[in-house]
């Protein structure tokens, strides 16, 4: 297992660690609702040093990229950042990512820590034909994300960049801490406004002492987790991996048909004919958790699909998930069931997100 360089400053804050992504990370050090809620109204930061990044440099970088990536990068301005996937030739997706415009002909990819190794085998191999320069730094970084209503007032006091003029994703690079060429981008995967901090390994110690030191509460996974259901945002090995079709997924908005892409057609087939799926949000409408992989019913007890994630909502006090369940069913106010514990619970397909601010 590896450790990002924040390990011991994880233990020394007594937080709960666990394995994920092939890391060992702090799931959660005060409980998770106080996480929650402290990124709900007013800051929290993560230690998301797991994340893997690669630079994709030349002339060929963008023909190569715009082969790879489902989104079109000819409408990114420097500066601009896109969100998007990775098709596989099977109908799949191999990773969704954000990719950076650093310069004309300079870019960088942000993965999840759980791909980075597969992720770089499938570039280095779709890249054969067209020979961009492609360089894994992911060893090398590290990356916080401050997340919150106050997450602009905190970083304002470290850096003379004027962070409350960032667009939504957007970014640029600053002196933070003292610390100089930090990438600030106003992203991130909460829902409550923020940012995300790009910085050298050595220098993420000082910056994430300073921040705790500021009294922002350190948060773990697990409140990243339910942040990012309330918003009914994917998260990668539970609500989209190599099987799932990102049309079904509700990823349309961002796969463009302007530009020929990997497995292009027949993503163009399923968006302009109708998909049998359908990723939904749903509402318990009575006490329970619902978990991944549980079944999803109808009126009659027939199973019409599943979950694929699911949580106790700390803002909403419900259980809320999200699932794929068969076209017919994926209307809002449709009356489904989640079976839990051989018990079926009556549930509400809603739209997404779960959370409004």
């Amino acid at each position: 297992m590896k450790k990002t360089p924040l390990y011991d400053q994880h233990v020394a804050l007594e937080a709960k660690i666990v394995p994920f992504a092939g890391f060992e990370m702090p799931v959660q050090y005060q409980g998770v609702l106080k996480e929650h809620l402290a990124v709900r109204d007013d800051v929290g930061v993560f230690d998301v040093s797991h994340m893997g990044e690669f630079f994709v440099r030349g002339p060929k970088a963008i023909p190569f990229l715009q082969t790879v990536f489902s989104n079109d990068l000819s409408t990114l301005k420097l500066g601009q950042a896109q969100y998007g996937y990775m098709p596989n030739n099977n109908g799949g997706i191999v990773d969704d990512l954000i990719i950076y415009k650093l310069k004309e002909d300079e870019y960088m990819l942000v993965v999840n820590g759980a791909n980075i190794s597969k992720d770089w085998n499938w570039l280095t191999t779709n890249n054969v034909p067209f020979g961009a320069i492609l360089e894994n730094v992911s060893d090398d970084l590290g990356l916080l994300a401050l997340q919150g209503p106050n997450a602009t007032n905190i970083l304002q006091q470290l850096t003379e960049s004027k962070v409350s003029e960032i667009p939504f994703y957007q970014f640029e690079f600053g002196t933070v801490c003292h610390i100089s060429d930090v990438l600030i981008s106003a992203t991130g995967y909460t829902g409550s406004g923020g940012f995300e901090l790009y910085v050298k390994n050595k220098d993420l110690t000082k910056l994430w002492e300073t921040l705790i030191g500021m009294g922002v509460t350190p948060c773990g996974l697990a409140s990243r987790d339910t942040l990012r259901l309330e918003m009914g945002y994917c998260l990668y090995g539970n609500d989209i991996d190599e099987t799932t079709s990102p049309i079904e997924a509700g990823l349309g908005w961002c796969t463009k048909f302007s530009k020929p892409f990997i497995n292009s057609d027949n993503l163009k087939d399923e968006k302009e004919n109708g998909t049998q799926q359908k990723r939904v949000g749903f509402i318990l409408n009575d006490r329970g958790i619902p978990r991944k992989g549980y079944p999803i019913l109808d009126a009659d007890g027939n199973k019409i699909g599943h979950v694929s994630s699911g949580t106790q909502s700390p803002s909403l006090g419900k259980g809320i998930g999200m699932g794929y369940v068969n076209r017919e069913h994926s209307k809002k106010g449709t009356e489904i069931h989640i079976e839990i514990r051989n018990k079926a619970i009556q549930a509400t397909v809603s739209s997404l997100p779960f959370y409004k601010s």
